[in-house]
């Protein structure tokens, strides 16, 4: 159920040509018939996708946004596949460590923290941190004594479907500035951080950002400062009912653009991509609550599931991510509708605005499958708005 069209783009439950995803997350919700709305994940995929990027990205240091999908088992397939972390809070370092992750494959890269947790991560061995603020630098300096150390940069994330404004980040002149305080606080500083905003579209869009990494570096190498690392974020997208530009184009031009702005002092490279490794992993079950109309003339139905942007579907806000739909009565005649979920809330609309069309005879009682689903849902799903319970999430090996 594409924009404007019927199901061309949606895989139907009567279709037996299923890769192997797909056929296991389907033998679970036929076989263990888990109430809804719930997540499911499949786990070889999450590594399937984990090893595509480092694959694409060779001599990267890849670091899990833990913050995409923190289900233990997700975090703990990758711990064994090699992978790194990017956290952002003591309870997804606890959550880590608790999975296989060493302390060193652990970057606490929240540069808005309490000094309490800076001396809780180091108290648990975590030594590398990324700030972009005086104040957040001192408190490394005194929590975390002789640890490493990134700055982050502000940096325009056009292309990107959530550009991440200015919370983050400081000028390339106060990130050279606090380098150089960092140094002489007898911290390690290493580099330079930035993010190219989510689901970035475009794979130029780290482009401009290395380039200031690359012009800050110099000058504090002509100085006698040497940095050794630039970390280029997330940002790396996963496809939905529109499909991005394949990886090996990111991937080029990721590597032209360390090549070209950094020249033969090659820096190493950091990556923390969190929705690329788990979006297609995951299919959210809902369940029709009912379909309605709003008038006699009205030709579109509303269609109400059992999960909503409380739940666990806030990347729909303002229809950002449009997640591909299968129902179990595709393949008749479709109709426009709009979907929502089912809060007294009248913010818990998902989509009235992108096209889509879904089976004429759904009803209450029937099943609405999201597909790509497994970033930023269960993640994101309120503790009991209205006295809904949080997205429940299994996986399957």
């Amino acid at each position: 159920m594409r924009r404007g069209t019927p199901s061309e783009m949606t895989k139907s439950f009567a279709d037996d040509r299923l890769d192997g995803a797909e056929a296991r997350i389907r033998r679970f919700l036929e076989e263990q018939r888990p109430a809804t709305p719930c997540l499911v994940i499949d786990l070889p995929t999450v590594r399937a996708r984990f090893t595509a990027i480092r694959d694409a990205l060779p001599g990267v240091g890849i670091y899990y946004a833990v913050k995409a999908n923190p289900t233990p088992e997700v975090v703990e397939v990758l711990a064994a596949e090699g992978c790194r972390f990017d956290v952002a809070s003591p309870n997804e370092i606890d959550l880590c460590l608790a999975r296989g992750a060493a302390p060193e494959a652990i970057s606490y890269s929240n540069p808005i923290k309490k000094a309490a947790d800076i001396a809780y991560a180091f108290s648990r061995g975590v030594r590398l941190f990324v700030s972009d603020s005086e104040q957040d630098v001192r408190a490394v300096a005194e929590h975390a004594p002789g640890s490493s150390v990134m700055l982050r940069i502000l940096v325009d994330s056009k292309g990107s479907t959530y550009p991440f404004g200015k919370k983050f980040g400081c000028s390339p002149e106060m990130a050279t500035d606090l380098l150089r305080l960092a140094g002489e606080l007898g911290l390690v500083p290493l580099g330079v951080a930035f993010h190219a905003g989510s689901q970035q579209l475009d794979p130029t869009g780290w482009d401009a950002a290395i380039a200031d990494a690359a012009e800050v570096t110099a000058k504090l190498r002509a100085e006698g400062v040497e940095l050794t690392t630039v970390n280029l974020g997330g940002g790396l997208p996963a496809g939905y009912l529109e499909q991005p530009p394949p990886l090996a184009e990111y991937a080029a031009a990721i590597t032209a653009a360390v090549d070209r702005h950094f020249g033969p002092v090659r820096p190493e490279v950091m990556i923390e991509p969190g929705r690329a490794i788990v979006a297609e992993a995951g299919v959210i079950r809902s369940e029709v609550v009912l379909v309605s109309r709003k008038s006699y003339g009205d030709e579109r139905r509303w269609v109400f599931l059992d999960i909503g942007r409380y739940g666990g579907l806030a990347e729909t806000e303002g229809e950002a991510i449009a997640y591909p739909l299968r129902t179990n009565r595709d393949g008749g005649p479709t109709g426009p509708v709009v979907i929502a979920g089912p809060t007294c809330d009248a913010d818990d609309v998902l989509y009235q605005h992108t096209c889509y069309e879904l089976p004429l005879d759904l009803r209450a009682g029937d099943h609405v499958d999201l597909l790509s689903a497994g970033a930023y849902t269960a993640s994101y799903s309120s503790v009991a708005f209205n006295g809904f319970p949080p997205l429940a999430a299994h996986c399957v090996r």
